[in-house]
């Protein structure tokens, strides 16, 4: 099987030393994306809705660039900075992710660049 590394500049570029994600056969894995802007890199919104909203958007074209979507996701793995946070994080969340793919949802101390919330994906290809 061989490795495919994802690269798009419609997502946030790594900020450390990542790649953006890979796709494993017919499987793609995303790093986690945090609501950066994709070309400036600051950080979009001050709520969580905001922040989730632009965080979707970066998963989006990360799954894109390798010819998938979000209704192709299998798993999530979801990081709140808050569990105050989950019922509106779950009411942006759910418009994108409809087909209800399995996930973890945790509180983390602390995210990058302070933000709200971090998602990955795993995801088809299909």
């Amino acid at each position: 099987m061989s490795l495919i590394r994802i690269s798009t500049d419609k997502a946030p570029a790594a900020i450390g030393p990542y790649s953006q994600g890979y796709i494993a056969g017919d499987l793609i894995f995303t790093s986690g994306q945090i609501a950066l802007d994709p070309v400036s890199g600051a950080v979009v919104g001050k709520t969580i809705e905001e922040q989730t909203e632009q965080v979707m958007k970066n998963l989006g074209a990360l799954l894109e660039a390798a010819g998938s979507n979000l209704g192709h996701a299998v798993k999530t793995t979801c990081f709140l900075a808050d569990m105050k946070d989950f019922s509106a994080f779950n009411a942006v969340y759910e418009k994108y992710f409809t087909t209800k793919p399995a996930r973890t949802c945790v509180a983390a101390k602390e995210l990058p660049k302070g933000v709200l919330c971090e998602v990955e994906v795993i995801a088809y290809i299909g």
